[in-house]
């Protein structure tokens, strides 16, 4: 199965837990099936990215990257890549990259939706991004990446206020399923 397929089924398959995320799953879709490169970067009017929130083993703890571009605490993102086999793959591999922290263990998902402008493109560009939850090992060390201009743990109900809603709710839900399971 190609990523394009994979990121399809997905997102078809996914059910979504507001009618403002529901309105943007539609979306998502509609744009897989609208552009066969949808997945890349080089496609212009949009295309899908994965950003995973990275909890301590506990939940009460979120990793953020201070992000050079946006001047935020977000959490571990980015673009797919051709060697990449499923978006959850994806939502791994840019975790695991961006916190330098090995073993980490992604919670099932997407957990949310996001859509927001890109820098990697012209105004009028969109990530449409599909998020994902991982656990750290206990006792796990963050190493900072050439991504970021910084990376810290911060409580998952106290997250600073140079970030977004986007990463709070995330964050929420990533806690959530672990302390459900």
């Amino acid at each position: 199965m190609s990523l394009h397929r994979d990121a399809h089924a997905v997102l078809a398959g996914w059910t979504a837990p507001t009618p403002d995320e529901e309105a943007l799953r539609a979306e998502f879709v509609a744009h897989l099936e609208a552009y066969e490169n949808g997945m890349w970067r080089e496609c212009a009017p949009g295309h899908l990215t994965a950003t995973t929130a990275v909890l301590s083993h506990d939940g009460t703890k979120v990793l953020l990257t201070l992000h050079p571009k946006a001047g935020m605490w977000l959490p571990m993102g980015g673009h797919c890549e051709v060697t990449d086999a499923t978006l959850a793959g994806v939502a791994l591999r840019e975790a695991t990259e961006e916190s330098g922290i090995p073993g980490l263990v992604l919670l099932d998902g997407p957990l949310a939706l996001d859509r927001h402008k890109v820098w990697c493109h012209p105004p009028h560009s969109w990530h449409l991004d599909v998020e994902y939850g991982a656990i750290a090992p206990p006792g796990a060390e963050a190493v900072i990446s050439d991504e970021s201009l910084d990376l810290r743990w911060f409580p998952v109900d106290g997250i600073p206020e140079l970030s977004d809603e986007a990463t709070r709710r995330l964050a929420r839900r990533a806690r959530a399923l672990l302390t459900a399971a």
